[in-house]
């Protein structure tokens, strides 16, 4: 018998309790206001295995919301102090320890998920899913993509799982926003290597991205009045703070303006005059 999956098991008797069905080798109880009407002795059932509250096996015949071999969004019910329950669509919730999470799931917020039964042969969620993601042999350099953002490192990046079944990620250096776990996040593929591995950006590319960004800065100057306190010498961590772009970005976005004639650039200031 296959705990987390659909099997096909014959009905060896029934009681009042229900149907105990088989394998031929060991027996599983399907509760009584699950055995459909219509059947009998001898009959085969498809029934989805797991444990009840009493970690004993059982039979249902209804659809959880995931299976083992698959990554779905499930919602976080209840967090306690050995970790979090989720909603997969049967009267158990299924329970997902901390060491299994990379990020401390909230009540109420959707991760990416997958099955897996753990060391005691019961089943649970896990947030760490990265082996179970394929390699990208769908998109090339310059496609859109939607993904999952499922695990952030911050010295590397944000990890994304495109589709939900690609490995995605996301440079630290190619990131202007607070990103969380759980996020679905829009991207360009901006690179996938001979590994398989795809690299992605939140940006569009550079000439479509610097009229974006053009307008967003100069809005952003304007809001200051005549002069804004932002130059050609401004830092860095001034730039992504009140702009959230790189200083780079920031330069092409004031040469785009000056070149428009729409503003004079300083070291530390910049005029609006258009």
């Amino acid at each position: 018998m296959k705990l987390g999956e659909w099997n096909i098991l014959r009905i060896d008797r029934i009681k009042d309790v229900g149907a105990y069905l088989t394998d031929g080798h060991e027996d599983v109880l399907l509760p009584a206001k699950q055995v459909p009407a219509d059947v009998e002795v001898g009959d085969n059932l498809e029934v989805f295995l797991y444990r009840d509250s009493e970690d004993r096996m059982i039979a249902t015949v209804h659809t959880p919301l995931i299976t083992i071999g698959e990554l779905k969004h499930l919602r976080v019910k209840s967090v306690t102090d050995i970790g979090a329950f989720m909603d997969w669509g049967l009267e158990r919730d299924l329970f997902m320890p901390f060491g299994q999470q990379t990020v401390k799931a909230e009540t109420g917020r959707t991760y990416l998920v997958k099955l897996y039964v753990d060391k005691t042969g019961r089943l649970a969620a896990s947030m760490k899913i990265s082996d179970v993601l394929q390699d990208n042999d769908k998109y090339v350099k310059g496609d859109r993509v939607t993904g999952t953002i499922y695990n952030i490192k911050h010295d590397f990046g944000a990890f994304v799982a495109i589709d939900d079944k690609y490995k995605g990620l996301i440079r630290t250096s190619e990131i202007y926003q607070k990103l969380c776990i759980g996020d679905t996040v829009e991207c360009r593929v901006s690179n996938v290597r001979p590994d398989g591995k795809t690299d992605l950006s939140m940006r569009e590319e550079i000439p479509t991205q610097m009229l974006k960004d053009s307008e967003m800065v100069y809005d952003i100057l304007r809001s200051y009045g005549s002069k804004a306190p932002f130059g050609d010498k401004s830092s860095s961590d001034v730039i992504r703070k009140e702009f959230g772009i790189s200083k780079n970005a920031f330069k092409r976005a004031l040469g785009h303006l000056l070149k428009e004639g729409r503003i004079e650039v300083g070291d530390t200031e910049t005029s609006i005059i258009g």
